[in-house]
């Protein structure tokens, strides 16, 4: 399929996609399942506190079994005794498995979403970048002009070294390439941009 390309000077063109990239069969069940899965990764499990057997004192018998009037006891690390054992506490990020994301999930979530973004007209694809743009004031002026002041901005090697530092300091625009985005990413921003070359990287991925 066909799909519009612009340039900065605001002219139009067109590029050749792949259909299971652009027009794919939108799966909102699984990327409902590739998004939860991303975000128990990303979130940190570093609480942690000490069971029974993990603190350090005597295991002796506080008192004897029968004869006092109170309840069994045997030492001091038993959960129910202040500076004792923690029962069912946070055990760290070490007790807790990733959840895996195969191939076949990442592309046709990806795939799901793109093609989401394409019919909502949220994809906008540009030219290469030619020349470089050092001031940010430039490429904010770039981004009003576009509409992309809420956007994932995904680009190719030379495209991105020579606009990336002109982007640092703009608010919620996200620019990355080929190999550090996810279906999270594209979720999180309303718009996503492609350079020409970043789309022919993104296709060799599916083919």
């Amino acid at each position: 399929m066909k799909i519009d390309k612009i340039n900065l000077d605001g002219k139009k063109g067109s590029i050749e996609v792949l259909d299971k990239i652009f027009s794919a069969k939108i799966n909102k069940k699984l990327v409902d399942n590739v998004l939860y899965k991303t975000n128990a990764n990303y979130k940190g499990r570093h609480a942690k506190t000490k069971q029974q057997n993990e603190i350090a004192g005597s295991t002796s018998k506080i008192y004897a079994q029968k004869g006092t009037g109170g309840a069994r006891h045997a030492s001091r690390k038993a959960p129910i005794f202040v500076g004792g054992g923690v029962a069912h506490g946070p055990k760290g990020q070490l007790a807790y498995k990733k959840r895996k994301l195969n191939k076949s999930e990442k592309k046709l979530s990806i795939a799901s979403l793109i093609t989401e973004k394409n019919k909502l007209n949220n994809l906008l694809i540009f030219s290469d970048f030619a020349t470089e743009i050092k001031k940010t004031k430039e490429m904010h002026s770039i981004i009003k002009k576009f509409e992309l002041t809420h956007s994932l901005i995904i680009l190719d090697k030379t495209s991105k070294e020579k606009v990336e530092k002109s982007m640092r300091n703009i608010p919620n625009v996200k620019v990355t390439d080929i190999n550090h985005f996810s279906a999270f990413d594209i979720i999180k921003f309303k718009k996503v941009v492609f350079t020409e070359s970043s789309i022919k990287e993104l296709e060799k991925r599916y083919s």
